[in-house]
């Protein structure tokens, strides 16, 4: 079965600088994103008028994409995005795109909770569930981390 499949190709790095998409993506539908500013737009444009199964977004850098990107997953809409960072604990540290792992917070735990683990009273934790289930961190053109769950990988990076 065929999905219907949304590119928002911001740089043309995706389906090329033609305004002939790349056949290389197929019966994907591309969006061009004509100012890098309006891309969360174009994000939520996508969702609301053309119903798509997954969206592919390229570059996501800002607060209001990462914002964007969180209300295009919490509609059940499969993502395939990339962002710009070292590694994931970047992702959790930059507070502009640490909405795309569920955001995090400081919370008060108790001292007996605080003794069991071994920390202070006061720890981040994720806020909710992460945009994405899966990341891959790629270290150089020959390693990459895959993340297999983001949700544990951050719970994890965050004790």
């Amino acid at each position: 079965m065929e999905k219907r499949v949304i590119i928002i190709d911001t740089s043309n790095e995706i389906a090329g600088d033609s305004d002939v998409p790349h056949s290389g993506i197929g019966r994907a539908r591309r969006m061009q994103v004509p100012k890098t500013e309006l891309q969360y737009k174009i994000m939520l444009e996508a969702i609301e008028n053309h119903m798509p199964q997954v969206i592919v977004i390229d570059e996501i850098g800002t607060e209001l994409e990462a914002l964007a990107t969180r209300t295009i997953a919490e509609k059940g809409v499969q993502l395939v995005g990339t962002t710009h960072g070292n590694c994931l604990e970047n992702l959790i540290k930059n507070p502009s795109l640490s909405d795309l792992i569920g955001g995090i917070q400081y919370v008060t735990i108790s001292d007996e909770e605080a003794k069991r683990r071994g920390t202070q009273k006061s720890i981040l934790e994720r806020k909710s569930y992460p945009a994405f289930q899966l990341a891959i961190e790629v270290n150089n053109a020959y390693s990459w981390t895959i993340h297999e769950n983001v949700e544990n990988s951050v719970d994890l990076i965050l004790r």
